[in-house]
């Protein structure tokens, strides 16, 4: 693919896309205020984080439309992940999280280099449910208390949390409630009108014009407080070496998961517009967003979901938007901090809570109950694990499902006894081992998948069996149907090499049919089939091995 920068830009679509990335910076300061205090760190370090890294995405992306930014899911693990290092708030804590982004930035340079974006397909739809509906939850949790002005310890685990939140309704803020309670009904009922005016943004200034008028502060309305006034600064981590190796853990983590996302939410949008993207460059786009992210002030950078899609629906087309909400955000850091100092937390909350009730997966989840039992099983498990244990936990707990899953599945391929219909044509039925030949010379058994340690042994075993049946009951020929057969180890090699001794001894010869040529070249080299017969199709192995009528 030819680089090209801001791909999709002409001057016929610049106006509208400059529009777009107004729309945007009204849509993600809110959020990324908010994302900011979920993650431990102060109200710059998610507005430093929407100026130079994405204006670096926007630059070097092939993707149009993917906007990247904290968000919910990466600001929760930034917090789980550094709350047992430091002091959220201190200065080693926002050290330590501009740590992550860097460490972040070279593992997502690793997999650009190395083409290594195919590690994010082990994280299934399942999985992703899960493990990000967890993230959700608890971040709904501490959203719900800041809503209601309930103080809740951040560092204790969910149940404690969930303890503290009800022991602590007694001393909800009415001031807040009602604040939090207008904000969800212009949210909610805004969106439903028009959807693509800024009702976060207009939350927070009703919100804070409101505060400032009515004094109520005074009445314990806890407000964003002072917010630092400067451009991000270029600086380098002040860490141990040791502190750089605890981060790098759940550094590997964030990558993981906005790989995961990024990729397909990328492809998606790619596919649905008519245009080509490349992973690995994207992956290097996010691997230099995140460096900028750790060396000017920010955190982890990921992608955004629910601003890609308000995007979409804005009908923007390429990255000039995510450059002009960076230049908003600068003017807003330069000359604008005043104006964030008495945003009621109450109304931050709001506009983080509704923006993360989506990621909860609820109808995800109904969807995997009425389609798949056991991915619902392996998204509960997810979502329970990252809830209950933290996400660190979570996020290896769903590599390991993932090559559970991958090794139930490896390990059970589909195994077709094939016979020829009456009207012709080839009927399949599942090989079990109580099958037989039905009397005919000839079977034909297709294997779905590559031969190797993990289903080797089911392969022998279920062609033993039927040798064995069929060897009484008048089978003669065995044909190994391997259309689907795309690989071979040397675990399968064995294998097959057993099911040939088994064969000569039961004096049924063993043939071949639709076998690719790199496949019959890894037969040759195990010296395996050495002079059966290869068919081009099954039809023809059973009317040539099929005895002719008297």
């Amino acid at each position: 693919m030819k680089f090209r920068v801001l791909p999709g830009l002409h001057r016929n679509n610049v106006a509208q896309e400059a529009l777009s990335g107004v729309t945007l910076l009204a849509i993600a300061v809110p959020l990324n205020i908010g994302y900011a205090q979920i993650a431990g760190l102060p109200a710059t370090a998610g507005l430093y984080s929407l100026i130079l890294p994405c204006i670096v995405f926007a630059l070097i992306a092939s993707t149009r439309q993917l906007i990247v930014s904290p968000d919910a899911a990466a600001a929760a693990l930034v917090a789980a992940s550094l709350g047992g290092l430091a002091t959220a708030g201190d200065k080693d804590y926002i050290q330590l999280a501009m740590a992550q982004a860097i460490i972040g930035a070279v593992l997502f340079g690793l997999c650009a280099v190395f083409k290594l974006g195919f590690l994010a397909n082990f994280l299934s739809e399942p999985i992703l449910v899960g493990f990000v509906g967890g993230l959700a939850l608890d971040i709904l949790l501490s959203q719900v208390a800041k809503m209601l002005g309930v103080h809740v310890n951040s560092g204790d685990e969910f149940i404690p949390r969930v303890g503290e939140l009800f022991a602590g309704l007694g001393t909800t803020n009415g001031w807040s409630l009602l604040i939090s309670v207008l904000a969800i009904m212009v949210l909610v009922g805004g969106r439903r009108l028009a959807r693509l005016v800024p009702w976060a943004l207009i939350v927070l200034i009703v919100g804070t014009v409101a505060v400032v008028l009515t004094n109520a502060e005074s009445a314990g309305v806890a407000v964003l407080g002072a917010v630092e006034a400067g451009p991000p600064a270029i600086t380098w981590p002040q860490i141990t070496s040791t502190q750089w190796l605890q981060v790098t853990p759940s550094a590997f983590a964030l990558t993981l998961v906005a790989v995961a996302e990024g990729l397909l939410v990328a492809r998606r949008y790619g596919q649905k517009h008519g245009y080509t993207t490349s992973p690995n460059r994207d992956l290097a786009a996010f691997g230099a967003a995140n460096f900028a992210a750790g060396v000017s002030g920010g955190f982890t950078i990921g992608s955004s979901t629910s601003r890609t899609a308000a995007l979409d629906d804005a009908g923007s087309r390429t990255q000039l938007p995510a450059i002009v909400a960076a230049l908003g955000t600068l003017l807003l850091v330069l000359f604008g901090t005043a104006l964030l100092e008495h945003i009621p937390s109450a109304a931050i909350g709001a506009i983080v809570a509704v923006a993360v009730l989506p990621l909860l997966g609820i109808k995800d989840l109904i969807s995997l109950w009425r389609e798949r039992k056991f991915e619902f099983a392996v998204a509960v498990i997810c979502f329970l694990g990252t809830l209950l244990l933290g996400p660190i936990i979570g996020i290896m707990l769903a590599f390991v499902l993932s090559l559970i899953n991958l090794a139930r599945r490896a390990a059970s391929p589909r195994i077709d006894l094939l016979t020829e219909a009456e009207s012709g044509g080839i009927t399949a039925t599942p090989l079990t081992p109580e099958a037989s030949n039905g009397g005919s010379n000839v079977a034909v058994v297709r294997f779905a998948a590559p031969v190797f340690f993990a289903n080797a042994g089911v392969l022998s075993d279920q062609l033993t069996s039927l040798i064995l049946a069929g060897s009484a009951n008048g089978l003669r020929h065995l044909v190994l149907d391997c259309e689907a057969i795309t690989d071979i180890d040397v675990t399968g090699a064995k294998a097959l090499r057993e099911v040939e001794s088994i064969a000569a001894t039961a004096k049924i010869t063993l043939h071949l049919s639709r076998v690719r040529p790199e496949i019959a070249s890894a037969f040759s080299d195990f010296g395996l089939f050495d002079g059966a017969s290869t068919f081009v199709t099954n039809e023809q192995a059973i009317r040539t091995l099929t005895p002719s009528s008297p």
